[in-house]
């Protein structure tokens, strides 16, 4: 097992499929951000020789995300050969789930165990206004085949936007939570990247999330003891089936339990999204 300067073991592996994606969601890309050529980016036995190094080097959880990891040609082949290597305890994805209607089945025949899927409010309208183009019904078409494929447990994760979706769109997605086995994962934003001034002025805190829920369901449960599962704290609904997580990397954030490392879709091996260090592992791979 990888172990860092601090001491944390380094066991957790996030790989960006690609950098292209099927929305343009307000708070993570600019509506005509202009994508890398494909030949900087990682082919298929680029990503899957680099993904044998890190479990050489003892990784064993790895998480497929993007852009979109969906849209990338042959994901559903990267995923079997990923989940067929020696010393791997799991493969998941976080998708945006527009296009998992159709390819959940096949993702979970491949090995996938679990996906987590983005959706940001129930109000379809609010949806498209935040996604920029999405349809809502296309994403809930999603969340339903992945389950229906053992794509278990189900966790939703929502970025909440100050001024988009941080009001009664946190009470109705909680409320899936009464009826449904599923984690509810509310994300506060990091000011990263190409929209970081409009996320610093946007962040909605875990503070103000739990207010609004509980002024809804009353007192919400903590579960875990209070103790990170993951990078989310977890709280239930007085007699939900499912939970509610807050990933509150802004305002408490979880840098000394942190186990994760990243490996971005041209190859760079990043340790923290708040530092702009990177590694190029491809052009040495490229250069033999």
């Amino acid at each position: 097992m990888a172990v860092d300067r601090f001491g944390r073991n380094i066991n957790y592996m996030r790989i960006s499929l690609t950098d292209r994606c099927n929305l343009r969601c307000v708070y993570c890309m600019p509506e005509d951000i202009t994508f890398r050529p494909p030949a900087e980016l990682m082919q298929d036995q680029e990503i899957l020789t680099l993904f044998r190094l890190f479990v050489d080097l003892g990784f064993s959880k790895f998480r497929l995300t993007g852009g979109e990891p969906t849209v990338r040609a042959n994901v559903v082949e990267l995923v079997r050969e990923m989940c067929a290597t020696p010393g791997v305890s799991e493969v998941s994805m976080t998708t945006n789930g527009l296009l998992l209607q159709r390819m959940a089945h096949r993702l979970a025949e491949a090995g996938l165990k679990r996906c987590n899927i983005s959706i940001d409010t129930m109000d379809p309208e609010r949806f498209r206004s935040i996604t920029r183009w999405g349809r809502l019904e296309d994403v809930w078409a999603g969340i339903e085949a992945a389950e229906e494929a053992g794509l278990l447990p189900i966790k939703l994760n929502s970025v909440i936007v100050r001024g988009f979706n941080d009001g009664q769109d946190v009470v109705e997605l909680a409320r899936l939570t009464i009826e449904h086995e599923w984690q509810i994962r509310y994300i506060e934003m990091m000011p990263i990247g190409d929209v970081a001034e409009f996320q610093r002025s946007q962040v909605v805190t875990e503070e103000e999330l739990r207010a609004t829920l509980e002024d809804e369901f009353g007192p919400l449960e903590v579960l875990n003891g209070g103790r990170l599962d993951g990078e989310a704290r977890l709280y239930r609904i007085s007699g939900a089936r499912g939970s509610l997580g807050f990933i509150s990397s802004v305002t408490t954030p979880f840098c000394a339990a942190c186990s994760r490392a990243r490996l971005t879709s041209d190859g760079r091996l990043r340790l923290c999204l708040l530092r702009d260090k990177e590694v190029d592992l491809l052009t040495p791979l490229r250069q033999g």
